[in-house]
């Protein structure tokens, strides 16, 4: 995997026991750590799950699994806006496009644009590569907005996420994901994420999947990626 990371170009590869990264820099190791989600606490999620039924299964099945983690609130936000209502398949070309376009290449990868580069855009620009008019403004908008998006990890939950809807474009599904995502924290549960309804609605048989996250106190995230990624399992799904 080629990543840029802290103005870097970092290469990660499996090793015996974790992971080889180069350049070899122990100022990139946590960034890289953090990268692939090694703040989620898996071993204290494997002592709760044991106490429920579902999520100790999915916990077997899945043994190991950290959910990786957006290094940048900037781009964890423009990842979620340009996801909004259409496939992954197209998100991920329409992001393409973006990074390539005001992105600065390191080696083989890009880095992700930044704030100050999307200010001065304008929503045209964006449209151009896929955007539809209405996303391309929240982009734009949000690169010039005024809230310091990095200040906000040290906010409680409840107040990034009444922070984050207070922009033009972002929603609570944005904001869950935000919390789930960038800032990893134990309890964000994106109650309106379509995927993470039809597993609640599979595995739990409620239809409620905002009321169906009081099953995870403190867990909750870990719980929402694992009933999330035991959907598309097959050895989960059986059981």
């Amino acid at each position: 995997m080629h990543r840029v990371l802290a103005g870097t170009e970092v290469r990660i590869e499996p090793a015996p026991g974790g992971v080889r990264i180069a350049p070899d820099d122990p100022a990139l190791a946590e960034h890289v750590r953090r990268y692939l989600g090694v703040p989620f606490d898996l071993d204290g999620f494997a002592a709760f799950a044991a106490t429920e039924p579902v999520l100790a299964r999915l916990a077997e099945t899945l043994r190991g699994f950290r959910p990786p983690l957006v290094p940048d609130p900037f781009e964890g936000l423009v990842t979620s806006i340009t996801a909004q209502q259409i496939s992954l398949q197209a998100a991920f070309s329409i992001r393409n496009r973006f990074i390539a376009a005001y992105g600065v290449a390191q080696g083989d990868a890009y880095a992700f644009p930044t704030r100050e580069r999307l200010a001065g855009a304008r929503p045209e620009e964006l449209v151009a590569l896929g955007f539809s008019r209405r996303k391309a403004e929240y982009v734009v908008g949000l690169a010039g907005a005024d809230l310091d998006l990095d200040a906000l990890a040290v906010e409680p939950d409840d107040e990034v996420k009444a922070a984050l809807v207070a922009l033009p474009g972002i929603g609570e599904w944005t904001a869950e994901w935000f919390l789930a995502r960038h800032l990893a924290r134990p309890d964000a549960w994106p109650a309106g994420d379509l995927g993470l309804r039809k597993a609640v609605l599979h595995f739990y048989g409620e239809e409620d999947t905002r009321a169906a996250g009081a099953r995870f106190p403190g867990h909750a995230n870990l719980a929402a990626h694992y009933l999330l990624l035991g959907l598309r399992a097959p050895d989960a799904m059986r059981g």
